[in-house]
């Protein structure tokens, strides 16, 4: 069963997600984490699709052991580099755009800042400006971040319309990218222009497959793997944890709402966990070393350690009665999922442990909307 038909039973409507079937579909970043997890939901719905990114991070990457490279048309590329997003676009001719490509680390935009700054701006501004001058494109989707919001270390979640800003260069690149989104759409996307655009800011995904550096699930798994005592350096931090399925259904569904030509959809939407997800990092660390089955942490204080939030939440009640996306799955759920991944890659296939997690989505979705 595919995501369009089982949904169909509930208040999203007849038929969503059907319209992805045969569609020429460029997602960026393809070979990321969240990129790679989006390419194979789009594959089971019948897309066709093609990638452009930079290599793999690792040889354990969901993409590599998913064999995506044989499945879809795949580029490897810069998005600063203009030149190159004109003829990935030129030569697939999609009609919907999925642009997850980004420097997407807080502390990486400490190391290297110009290059953050770079990759989330001007090749976000490469990918409209491709988009505008593309025939076919009609819908691009920009996937950012909560980080986005000019933080207040408020205890409630930031709107959509909150100030947007940023005290570290990742996250004043992600606000920067969101303005000149927001300066394209009112400049060159009118309703007349028969293109829309929107951006989606999601919360702390995570789930397998993810082995970026200084993000605490890979972290776990990597000194676990070691037999090393994990560190956690900010127990307190507070984050809205998501498993990556929750905002890519609602991805999806914005998605789906732009292909349509409904222009009330155009803009910014947040993707968020239920507010019981809301949970510190040593709460996470705790509960997800249960799950995994092994592991213990130390907690570690470094001097001068780069400056991060105590509390981000993210309010999803613009998505959750605009759009109808809401979150489904427990924070047990996220990280009993999340550990299955980690548990299993070296000794199953990982296109079916990723497969049968679509799967379990889809079925909890059908169970809670019939």
């Amino acid at each position: 069963m595919i995501f369009g038909e089982m949904i169909q039973y509930g208040r999203f409507g007849r038929n969503m997600f059907l319209d992805y079937k045969n569609r020429n579909i460029l997602v960026t970043g393809h070979t990321g984490f969240k990129g790679s997890w989006l390419t194979i939901w789009l594959e089971r719905l019948g897309a066709n699709i093609s990638g452009l990114s930079l290599e793999p991070y690792t040889s354990d990457d969901n993409f590599v052991l998913s064999s995506l490279e044989k499945r879809i048309n795949h580029h490897i590329g810069d998005i600063r580099d203009s030149q190159k997003v004109n003829e990935v676009i030129e030569i697939e001719q999609p009609e919907i755009i999925f642009h997850l490509a980004a420097q997407p680390l807080v502390l990486g935009s400490y190391k290297n800042p110009l290059e953050t700054i770079e990759t989330n701006t001007l090749g976000t501004a490469n990918i409209l400006e491709a988009f505008r001058n593309s025939k076919i494109a009609q819908v691009l989707i920009i996937i950012t971040t909560d980080k986005v919001y000019q933080n207040n270390e408020w205890i409630w979640g930031y709107r959509e319309n909150d100030i947007i800003g940023g005290k570290d260069p990742y996250s004043a690149s992600k606000a920067a990218c969101e303005i000149i989104t927001e300066s394209y759409i009112s400049s060159f996307f009118t309703t007349a222009s028969n293109k829309y655009v929107a951006s989606a800011r999601a919360g702390n995904v995570i789930g397998g497959g993810d082995w970026s550096e200084n993000r605490i699930i890979p972290d776990c798994i990597k000194s676990i793997e070691k037999d090393e005592v994990i560190s956690i350096r900010n127990p307190r931090a507070t984050r809205p944890w998501q498993h990556v399925l929750e905002p890519l259904a609602g991805y999806l569904m914005l998605g789906q709402k732009l292909l349509n030509g409904k222009s009330d959809f155009v803009g910014a939407w947040n993707f968020g966990p239920n507010y019981e997800n809301n949970k510190s990092v040593e709460e996470l660390v705790e509960k997800f070393l249960v799950e995994y089955g092994k592991g213990s942490f130390e907690i570690r204080q470094i001097a001068n350690y780069p400056k991060e939030s105590n509390y981000l939440f993210l309010d999803i009640t613009k998505s959750r009665n605009i759009l109808k996306w809401e979150p489904i799955f427990t924070f047990d759920k996220t990280l009993a999922l999340t550990a299955d991944w980690y548990k299993n890659y070296k000794t199953e296939s990982v296109i079916n442990i990723v497969n049968n997690q679509i799967s379990e989505y889809e079925s909890k979705w059908k169970s809670n909307h019939e």
